[in-house]
């Protein structure tokens, strides 16, 4: 089976080396992260994942602006994106929604639960095509 290629962009460090580890070790997927958000938007750009994951909450553009900017672009606007925050307010989950997040995960996360979202997101974009 081909290793699905994810893309994580948040600002911390620490978390991005976790999840890379783990979700690599399942051996289902290729992980490549972004602790900055703009250098984030160019690596979706460049390697055109099959997810991105990314954090609500980042210093210089939110979670939410990166989001908007991969939605408006026509090479990234059906990638799925799996948000990740701490921030459990209604208005950013409808925000995130609006915007077309296909998931929100509250932290701390689940690596058993954040891998089931993963392959739920990509199966769901495998039967829209």
């Amino acid at each position: 089976m081909e290793r699905k290629k994810i893309v994580l962009i948040d600002d911390e460090e620490n978390f991005c080396f976790l999840v890379k580890q783990n979700l690599v070790e399942s051996g289902r997927f290729d992980v490549e992260y972004a602790t900055d958000p703009d250098v984030g938007i160019k690596l979706v750009k460049k390697i055109t994942p099959d997810v991105i994951l990314l954090d609500v909450t980042m210093p210089k553009k939110s979670g939410l602006q990166v989001l908007e900017i991969i939605k408006k672009d026509t090479n990234t606007v059906s990638i799925p994106v799996i948000m990740l925050t701490a921030v459990q307010d209604d208005k950013t989950k409808l925000k995130a929604s609006y915007l077309f997040g296909d998931d929100y995960l509250i932290k701390p996360i689940s690596f058993d639960v954040l891998e089931a979202k993963i392959t739920e997101v990509i199966d769901r974009q495998a039967r829209l095509r």
